[in-house]
């Protein structure tokens, strides 16, 4: 099952989301018992959530 799991763990509160990942608590814990569909949305949400994670808001 592929994941987007970079073993960077580290939870952002003011998101709600993993800064290596970007997947909610949520997402992370029901991972497994997702369907391939559930995981292929979350998958291509990832790169814009990352990527306003690592934007400078200055």
């Amino acid at each position: 099952m592929e994941s987007p799991c970079v073993k960077i763990c580290t939870y952002d509160p003011a998101s709600g989301l993993c800064l290596g990942c970007g997947r909610t608590l949520g997402e992370i814990a029901g991972w497994a018992s997702f369907t391939d569909a559930e995981r292929r949305r979350i998958m291509e949400a990832l790169p814009a959530r990352l990527a306003g994670l690592r934007t400078d808001p200055e």
